[in-house]
């Protein structure tokens, strides 16, 4: 079994040392899913939800959660990410809202916690602004799709 990287010789947290790693282009793709009802959905689609546009504000929410995992995350790197992307889609199977989040940087460590942050905080947004019309609403499912270096 691998040894965890964030505790020192006596099991007390830790920054990892990424100095001596080289930089490299790295990308991560995260994805999740909340669960909706399906007149949610139809709210949704329809621009009919009371506080706004909720795919255009949970896209914006995501970008910005992943810009900022350094300062949500105690032991992550600040990290100038070079671009981020966040997608949705309604599959016609499920009621639910698919959630997935690209991120990428040129640097020493990797981005998988940024993707990861993106797609929960677009998740809670969609919650944040549905819960008046769906009480039911689950948010599941997020995982880390892949990570690239180059």
């Amino acid at each position: 079994m691998k040894q965890l990287t964030h505790l020192d010789a006596r099991g007390e947290a830790r920054m990892v040392d990424v100095s001596a790693k080289p930089i490299a282009h790295r990308e991560a793709v995260a994805r999740g899913e909340i669960r909706l009802q399906r007149e949610t959905i139809r709210l949704i689609e329809a621009d009919h939800i009371a506080k706004g546009n909720v795919l255009a504000s949970a896209r914006l929410a995501g970008i910005m959660a992943a810009k900022k995992t350094g300062d949500l995350i105690p032991l992550c790197h600040p990290l100038a990410i070079t671009h981020c992307e966040v997608q949705f889609e309604f599959p016609k199977n499920g009621h639910r809202l698919l959630i997935t989040a690209s991120a990428k940087i040129i640097a020493k460590t990797g981005v998988e916690m940024e993707a990861l942050t993106a797609v929960a905080v677009a998740a809670l947004t969609v919650y944040d602004m549905c819960k008046a019309v769906d009480a039911q609403m689950r948010i599941t499912e997020i995982k880390l799709v892949s990570k690239m270096k180059k």
